[in-house]
């Protein structure tokens, strides 16, 4: 399609033997299109680790297909994947998956303290505005620095990424808070390509997917309670962008 309100991106890794068995990156575009579909944009073997890098090939590959203007994309905070999205399609906004940020500062937090500090961490991500989630992440850095300031950090780390969310009203946020549509689809993949142990080549691999893929939603039961979860949040994406996914689409 000319335009995308939604892109999440994510990768999973899938054994091959090239020489000596190895873990390789296959890249996964989910998009949500403007009737608010999902369409896997493509599936792309890579030959090392995640990097942003790579991503930018694949979106300039996304543009030379036809793609015009994605609103957002969704992702689990990669190191300069904003800056390679920009290259490509400079207008649209990068979000960070707020349950991975969560999830990772929860990795600097002893067990015993997760409940309060997840529970601390909420008035952050559900604030009114950025000015208001700022007042509130610099109560939990009160509260925690001392005792944990890596997970405070990664916060500060992440904010430029964490603030876009922020601007857009709850039908938006509910959507772009997770990248859980994606996760849920590479668990699939994950079951799939773990039952067949490793592939000989990248080929066989990707046949795979592919056939994985295709199996997904048999009956479209699922295709028709996405769709109609997401009809709001056109709506929401309409306005927030100015009109630029109803203009697409003339």
């Amino acid at each position: 399609d000319a335009v995308y309100p939604v892109l999440f991106v994510d990768c999973v890794n899938v054994k091959i033997r090239d020489g000596a068995v190895a873990n390789r990156p296959v890249y996964v575009v989910l998009a949500v299109t403007c009737d608010g579909h999902r369409e896997i944009l493509g599936l792309w073997a890579g030959d090392g680790g995640e990097g942003a890098k790579y991503w930018q090939n694949v979106l300039a590959e996304l543009q030379n297909r036809g793609v015009r203007d994605v609103l957002m994309l969704v992702c689990d905070g990669l190191k300069g994947l904003p800056e390679a999205v920009n290259t490509v399609f400079p207008a649209t906004v990068v979000q960070l998956c707020i349950v991975h940020l969560i999830r990772t500062t929860l990795k600097y937090i002893s067990r015993a303290d997760w409940d309060k500090a997840a529970r601390d961490l909420k008035p952050v991500y559900t604030a009114a505005n950025e000015d208001e989630a700022l007042a509130r992440l610099a109560e939990f850095s009160e509260k925690w620095q001392a005792k944990y300031p890596a997970a405070v950090r990664a916060w500060e780390r992440s904010w430029s990424e964490v603030v876009p969310f922020l601007s857009f009203p709850p039908p938006i946020r509910k959507i772009i808070s997770t990248t859980n549509a994606i996760e849920s689809l590479n668990a699939r993949y994950r079951r799939s390509v773990n039952a067949c142990g490793h592939f000989p080549n990248e080929t066989a691999a990707l046949k795979r997917l592919y056939l994985t893929t295709l199996a997904l939603d048999p009956t479209g039961k699922g295709r028709k309670r996405w769709t109609s979860r997401w009809k709001e949040a056109m709506n929401a994406f309409d306005i927030a962008f100015d009109g630029r996914l109803s203009a697409e689409r003339v």
